[in-house]
């Protein structure tokens, strides 16, 4: 029977679920086991996608095109498991489900209620990931326990056992053990309230995981295990991490998580190979070089709005072992001060995705500084097509080149809306998403640094490379280096005579990994190493 085990948050929020139940994946796939993942969000949003990133940091596409929350990345980066639409429910996406049933008449004669039926469908959710090919379920419970949102959710998770067997089930609950610097202490209180709360709905934990600052001693681990009716050793310290969250599944590892894991599943395993995570920690802390690198973005001052950006950047930098120092720059100072003035010195720039007219001739005027002085340059979605609009602009002479997204008049529309996006108004869910084939320019630097001639990369976006301005571009020497197999898309653009400076319409971002960095970004930290090295004033011999 495949396993579950169930991950709660307690006392505050942004404690690392996510982080948290993708290393505990990890550690399990690492003992041989077969691993699904699955977070249950308690917003009323049907997904993220029309959600602020000051709000709720990136959305997370998947393969299947699915719109999901940040904490799916963590899950792929750290894991094999293979994620789809069926990894992510909303609140909104369960109240649609049953509204639906209702009006087609399944629930005729019941008045509809929150118990049994919304959470029945929520137990179906997690229950449907079960099969023989899969030792253990693994969901996420977004929010915070007490929160009015979550009830539902621990509600029917708390069924789940009395359905499937309490020994088929574990809970982990994440919690805060804070540091009082005018008493000089860590406060367990936090801690017990929010386990309390829990018992309360009917969940008895059977690991506590204690997020603090500072080392538990022996007494503080044995009040927590004393009041929260846990085992001694089922309380784990997860100490802060100020160097790597790659350092976090071996911290949970040493404290035995693992172990108790698959002690209390009665799940067999055989012993843990983590060299590989081993060798990413060891590059990570002996880097042969350093580079450092601007991201210059809309909402640059929101870290979590280019989660996976500044991951697979630290990617590309372990594929390297090199030490990249990523610097945000709002697009908008660029407007206001000048590409000179704030991209003197870098390495390497990158320009990400985004929606919105604020920020645009920033990204433009930065990407004209890269293109112009031989800066190393990546530009990803809205960052390819403002490549276009400054290749256009100052290298193939058409002054008023633009977006119709931004100016709908202007005389040179080099970026469009897709045909397949005229006519829709919902936001919703609309856009070209998740994976799509393509085919890459033999020679091409994109093509060298992929290694093949076809990939599979995942979108998100309604505009498009306007086709009508293919062949002037070419003529100015713009090279079209990927499209979609019947070319009616282009999908990556490059400058052939500049050191690295490739644009593309998708998200390389989504399929990096620590263990495998994704090409574009290995390939752009290479490049910025050899700018970095070539810009060293010689020594004097």
């Amino acid at each position: 029977m495949t396993k579950h085990i169930f991950v709660t948050g307690g006392v505050v929020s942004s404690l690392g679920k996510g982080l948290t139940s993708a290393s505990i994946a990890m550690l399990l796939e690492a003992r041989g086991l077969r691993v699904k993942m699955q977070k249950l969000d308690p917003y009323i949003n049907v997904d993220p996608g029309t959600m602020s990133p000051y709000q709720h940091g990136e959305v997370y596409v998947l393969d299947d095109g699915s719109e999901t929350d940040l904490d799916l990345g963590h899950y792929e980066r750290f894991t094999t498991t293979h994620l789809t639409r069926q990894s992510n429910y909303t609140t909104g996406q369960i109240y649609q489900a049953v509204i639906n049933k209702e009006r087609r008449g399944e629930f005729l004669g019941k008045t509809v209620q929150v118990i049994p039926h919304i959470t029945n469908e929520i137990k179906e959710m997690v229950t449907q990931l079960d099969d023989a090919d899969t030792d253990v379920v693994m969901t996420e419970i977004g929010g915070t326990v007490g929160d009015i949102e979550s009830l539902p959710f621990l509600e029917a998770i708390r069924q789940i056992p009395l359905e499937v067997g309490r020994e088929n089930c574990i809970f982990i609950h994440l919690t805060l053990v804070p540091y009082l610097k005018a008493a000089g202490e860590l406060k367990t209180k936090p801690t017990q309230h929010s386990v309390g709360i829990l018992r309360q709905i009917g969940i008895q934990p059977d690991v506590l995981v204690c997020r603090t600052e500072r080392s538990l001693d022996t007494s503080d681990r044995e009040k927590i295990a004393l009041f929260c009716n846990v085992p001694l050793n089922s309380v784990i310290e997860e100490r802060d991490k100020d160097f790597s969250i790659y350092e976090v599944p071996l911290s949970l590892q040493a404290n035995k998580i693992d172990d108790l894991i698959l002690k209390r599943l009665g799940l067999p395993a055989s012993p843990a190979n983590l060299d590989g995570w081993h060798e990413i920690l060891h590059r990570l802390r002996n880097p042969e070089h350093e580079v450092s690198i601007a991201l210059v973005g809309k909402y640059a001052e929101h870290r979590d709005a280019y989660k996976s950006i500044y991951e697979a950047l630290d990617h590309g930098g372990i594929a390297n072992q090199t030490q990249v120092r990523v610097q945000p720059i709002k697009s908008e100072a660029i407007e206001e001060e000048g590409a000179e003035r704030l991209l003197a010195g870098f390495d390497a720039l990158i320009v990400p995705g985004g929606f919105g007219e604020r920020g645009i001739e920033g990204k433009v005027q930065a990407i004209r500084y890269a293109r112009e002085r031989n800066l190393p340059f990546l530009g990803i979605c809205l960052g390819m097509q403002c490549a276009v609009i400054d290749f256009a602009r100052h290298a193939a002479g058409m002054s008023d080149a633009h977006s119709t997204e931004f100016f709908r008049d202007t005389s040179a529309p080099v970026i469009c809306l897709m045909e397949e996006q005229e006519g829709v108004t919902d936001k919703g869910g609309t856009m070209r998403l998740g994976s799509q084939p393509a085919k890459l320019t033999p020679g091409s630097r994109a093509a060298a640094a992929y290694g093949c001639l076809e990939i599979n990369e995942r979108h998100r976006h309604r505009y498009e490379f306007n086709s009508g301005y293919r062949q002037p571009l070419e003529q100015a020497g713009l090279l079209i280096a990927g499209t979609s197999p019947d070319e009616s898309l282009v999908e990556i653009v490059e400058v052939p005579d500049h050191p690295w400076f490739v644009a593309v319409q998708f998200h390389p971002e989504f399929k990096s990994k620590p263990t495998a960095a994704h090409p574009l970004f290995a390939g752009l930290v290479a490049a910025a190493i050899t700018h970095h090295t070539s810009s060293k004033p010689a020594n004097p011999s």
